[in-house]
């Protein structure tokens, strides 16, 4: 099993109650293994204990990059959220946390 960490690095933001969570490869190598197997179901999972999805994710292969938008993951907002982190930004750790096969 290999972490996400070890491929490539994220950044995570908000807008309402949508969480935006980007993965960037270090290298071309990792980038192949990022597309290939780092999946919407795989992230689903991860954030099943904190949203309720469905989970979007979009492909930036000149940037070696993948971003995921994850719908309902943020307590319904950063203005009623009761979160510690309403705005989401440790959830890229979260994704760095994913194991790949």
């Amino acid at each position: 099993m290999t972490k996400v960490l070890e491929l490539g690095h994220s950044r995570a933001g908000d807008k309402g109650n949508t969480s935006n969570v980007s993965v960037i490869a270090y290298d071309d190598a990792a980038w192949l293994r990022l597309e290939g197997e780092l999946t919407t179901d795989r992230v689903a999972a991860a954030y099943a204990h904190v949203a309720a999805g469905p989970v979007t994710r979009y492909a930036l292969p000149k940037m070696r990059a993948l971003n995921f938008v994850i719908q309902n993951a943020l307590g319904g907002g950063v203005t009623i959220s009761l979160a510690l982190d309403a705005h989401g930004k440790t959830l890229s750790y979260l994704m760095q946390d994913i194991d790949l096969p």
